[in-house]
């Protein structure tokens, strides 16, 4: 059931209440977790520019100086921050069925001291652009979704300069990683912090041999965006050598191709097939478990006749629309991201330095989870309709 306006309004004002006493131990003095509430409440604003300048105007500042010091002067740590904003989030929306969705998005810059920026692949237009990557690890339920961790993508050009990384402020020891690399070490967090969820899904630029072994390894289903040329030494009847993802996707049965439901409301049905190979014990890659598993190459075709391919691990007997619903949760997530940036102000990050990007951003991705918990708690259908799409999985 829906509640009524003024009890939302009640939901609102008591999770805003209960969201700045769980950080407030994240500052040594009262004055500055005042200002990180008034921060947050900023956030949640109306204002389409989220600026130093009109969020000290909401907080009765003569100035930006006390909003800016939060993301700069302060001495306090993003990472605790990140973990209350997991701790909170699992709260509302822990599912056992969860998909960590792993999704990139590109936060355009002027210049080149704004930590990590470069000119590099904008994920969302496809064109180089100078700008900072950010990858995020959305939590996607039944409940609703919200970003459970971060990182800032350090070209090399930035990892090789030490100077610029010191001008930046970034802690020492921050080598090179790349995206892949840092999405394990997402994954690997959220299994140390015991989130609980089955899948992983990710676009292309996370694929690699070295992140679906660790993903078999820790026994987690996964949908991974792979390119044309990735090679699945795995077999079949139909195709006993293997082969890369375009050669199999060639010779697919035309029978294989069938219409699932997109994840978009109003946007019909997609096209996909599906080639499982030989199923695999689990007990291969971890020996204190048991159990069938198949590997397999999910396929993509749009109108177009383009085709995007998925490798995907699953337990034995899984239905295509389950891994689907999963893949589908990659554009929950980017929605996610950006609906981030158009209400929360995820992109108005006025800092340059290494804390400044992390303080930012985990203090929007705690407004997010607390607007997933405000949805939640009143009553209302999760934002991009997810909890349809995981319940079709589900059948």
């Amino acid at each position: 059931m829906v509640e009524s306006i003024e009890t939302t309004l009640r939901i609102w004002a008591s999770t805003l209440h209960d969201v700045k006493s769980r950080i407030r131990r994240l500052f040594p003095q009262e004055r500055v977790a005042n200002s990180a509430g008034l921060f947050l409440e900023g956030l949640l604003r109306d204002e389409h520019r989220k600026t130093g300048w009109m969020r000290a105007e909401a907080a009765g500042d003569p100035g930006p100086w006390r909003q800016q010091a939060i993301l700069g002067r302060a001495k306090w740590d993003a990472d605790a921050l990140r973990d209350i904003v997991r701790k909170y989030a699992l709260e509302t929306l822990a599912d056992s069925e969860a998909v960590l969705a792993i999704e990139e998005t590109a936060f355009i810059k002027q210049g080149k001291t704004s930590c990590g920026v470069a000119r590099q692949v904008n994920g969302s237009t496809g064109k180089m652009a100078n700008c900072q990557i950010g990858v995020f690890g959305a939590y996607v339920c039944r409940s609703g979704h919200a970003f459970i961790d971060r990182a800032l993508y350090l070209p090399k050009a930035w990892t090789d300069d030490s100077a610029r990384l010191a001008r930046a402020h970034v802690p020492a020891g921050i080598l090179f990683a790349t995206k892949s690399r840092l999405a394990l070490e997402m994954i690997g967090r959220a299994l140390a912090a015991d989130v609980p969820f089955l899948w992983v899904a990710a676009d292309r630029v996370f694929g690699g041999a070295d992140i679906e072994t660790t993903l078999r390894r820790w026994c987690k289903g996964y949908v991974l965006g792979v390119g044309a040329g990735h090679h699945f030494a795995c077999r079949n009847a139909l195709f006993p050598a293997g082969g890369t993802a375009e050669e199999i996707a060639r010779n697919v049965n035309p029978s294989v191709w069938r219409s699932v439901p997109s994840g978009d409301v109003g946007k019909g049905s997609e096209t996909w097939a599906y080639c499982p190979f030989n199923n695999r014990d689990v007990a291969e890659y971890d020996k204190t478990r048991s159990g069938l598993w198949t590997p397999a190459l999910l396929i993509k075709r749009d109108a177009n006749h383009v085709f995007r391919y998925f490798s995907t691990w699953a337990p034995a007997g899984t239905v295509v629309d389950t891994l689907v619903a999963v893949q589908q949760c990659c554009g929950i997530a980017e929605e996610g991201l950006d609906s981030a940036k158009s209400e929360l102000g995820l992109d108005h990050n006025e800092t340059r330095s290494w804390h400044g990007w992390h303080r930012h951003v985990s203090l929007v991705m705690l407004a997010f989870a607390m607007m997933a918990t405000v949805r939640h708690k009143a009553g209302h259908e999760p934002a991009g309709a997810i909890g349809r799409v995981i319940a079709r999985g589900r059948r």
